[in-house]
């Protein structure tokens, strides 16, 4: 093995502490690998509301208690607490400080469904805090792996406030984008209190971006590599305009520090040999407990069971990047060849308000629940026929790779890591693992979804997909491999 590295890996959200996407199952899975790997990794999150200190046995650290923060004019004390990354030995340091993160969700203010006023100072103090920990604890990592705007001040940090700060001498940046949607994109006036010279906020300067400030080109900018989590998603930042949103000339311009690493999955959690979420266990060599789990799950939605009618799950934030619009304007059209249809998740008023409507015209063929259930995920995973993701864009997704492990069948569109990973049964049957429609377009989409039912009455070569799906490995060792040449990549630059 290589050196042993030590790495300090940031992330706004870790499961099972806390999740609203994919970001959460990335942070918790990835640094198991890497830490399995040889290396020491230790992790950083804030701790919100949801991390109860009893339940996840959280402890104060003395010498991180009252930790001092300079903030603007002022400065402000935090407390560091530690607890481990279930059933590990990862260590995981949470910034408490109740003003900023004891609140209801993590980013958006639910009683006016918008950002938080406060997001630019709350995670300005929390790219402080990461650092500030690192110095109190006199632990200096090789690399500081930092993840989504969230984390962007930290690079910046490192190479103006603390460039002379013997700490880090030594210590490089990975900045990987889950999302180039999310941008942490705020007023300049509201960074002054991060002490960084005026100067970098000017029109044309390193942070300024239209005017204000975003967290996004800051990590983008200021980090020692960059990368996204899927190779055809990190060409097309670079080369579409609608996807690049904004930034694909600085992403250009970086694009020889700018790398594509598909995600993983966590097959102790997302395998239905070991899922303990679902009744019936099974594999790709005995599939009948997949009955069961798909009686289950009818059950519990209250719709019939009948082996013939496929049924089709989608777990998404509703939102139009999710392909959600497609989806409503052909609802009645999916509706008719006689399937079943169960979605779960949160998102915007209008598509809550739509499937509302939809669950009571069509009671025994969809059911709609607008909350996060990880229960009910594995459930939907197990027990549906069919997976659908016709996403606008997909930076990688991790559910048509859980679909896959499940024998649930996905329909995508060829986009992002979609596009990596989801091979076209009507292109090459003898190697297609789901169904792919390329243009976002309704009627695509459409005929993609009729071709898949069509397909499901065809019980033999529906089984031959479903195992091929179940035998592709989308494990977290290659990925952590890639993850671990990035890190050693850096170390060498020293």
């Amino acid at each position: 093995m290589a050196v042993p590295l030590k790495i300090f890996f940031v992330s706004p959200e870790i499961s099972p502490f806390a999740k609203t996407g994919g970001l959460a199952d990335i942070a918790s899975a990835l640094p198991k690998e890497i830490k399995n790997a040889g290396h020491d990794i230790r992790l950083f999150m804030p701790q919100y509301t949801v991390v109860n200190d009893r339940k996840f046995v959280l402890r104060e650290v003395i010498r991180l208690k009252k930790l001092d923060i300079p903030f603007g004019d002022t400065r402000i004390h935090v407390n560091i607490k530690s607890s481990f990354l279930p059933d590990t030995k990862i260590q995981v340091y949470f910034l408490d400080y109740p003003p900023y993160f004891n609140r209801e969700e993590f980013y958006v203010d639910p009683k006016t469904n918008r950002d938080y006023a406060d997001n630019a100072e709350r995670f300005a103090l929390f790219c402080r805090s990461a650092i500030e920990t690192l110095k109190r604890l006199h632990w200096h990592p090789d690399v500081i792996h930092c993840n989504d705007w969230q984390t962007g001040f930290i690079p910046v940090f490192l190479k103006t406030l603390y460039k002379d700060d013997d700490s880090f001498k030594n210590t490089k940046t990975l900045f990987t984008i889950h999302n180039l949607a999310y941008q942490g994109i705020f007023p300049v006036s509201k960074l002054k209190m991060t002490g960084l010279p005026d100067t970098l906020f000017t029109i044309g300067n390193s942070l300024e971006y239209y005017g204000k400030v975003s967290f996004l080109k800051a990590g983008i900018e200021y980090a020692d590599l960059i990368n996204t989590v899927s190779p055809t998603y990190n060409q097309e930042i670079q080369n579409d305009k609608e996807l690049g949103f904004g930034f694909q000339d600085i992403l250009k311009r970086r694009s020889k520090s700018l790398y594509g690493i598909l995600n993983g999955v966590d097959y102790s959690e997302w395998s239905p040999e070991v899922d303990q979420w679902i009744p019936g266990k099974y594999d790709s060599k005995s599939l009948t407990n997949k009955i069961v789990d798909k009686q289950q799950l009818l059950g519990f939605c209250n719709l019939p069971y009948d082996e013939n009618v496929p049924c089709i799950g989608l777990i998404s934030r509703l939102v139009d990047q999710k392909g959600l619009d497609l989806i409503v304007k052909k609802f009645d059209q999916i509706m008719e060849p006689g399937v079943q249809f169960i979605i779960l998740g949160k998102g915007e008023e209008k598509y809550q308000e739509f499937f509302t409507a939809a669950a009571q015209k069509y009671p025994q063929q969809f059911a709609a629940f607008f909350r996060f259930d990880n229960r009910l995920a594995h459930l939907i995973e197990a027990g549906c026929d069919m997976f659908l993701m016709p996403s606008k864009f997909e930076p990688c997704g991790l559910n048509q790779l859980y679909s896959l492990r499940y024998g649930t069948i996905p329909i995508v569109r060829k986009t992002g890591g979609l596009a990596d990973t989801v091979v076209d049964f009507s292109t090459d049957e003898q190697k297609g693992t789901g169904f792919v429609f390329e243009k976002y377009d309704a009627d695509d989409f459409l005929t993609t979804l009729k071709l898949a039912v069509h397909t499901f009455g065809d019980k033999k070569k529906w089984k031959g997909m479903i195992r091929r799906g179940m035998k592709q490995d989308f494990s977290w060792k290659a990925s952590s491999r890639e993850y671990i040449k990035l890190y050693t990549k850096l170390n060498k630059e020293k």
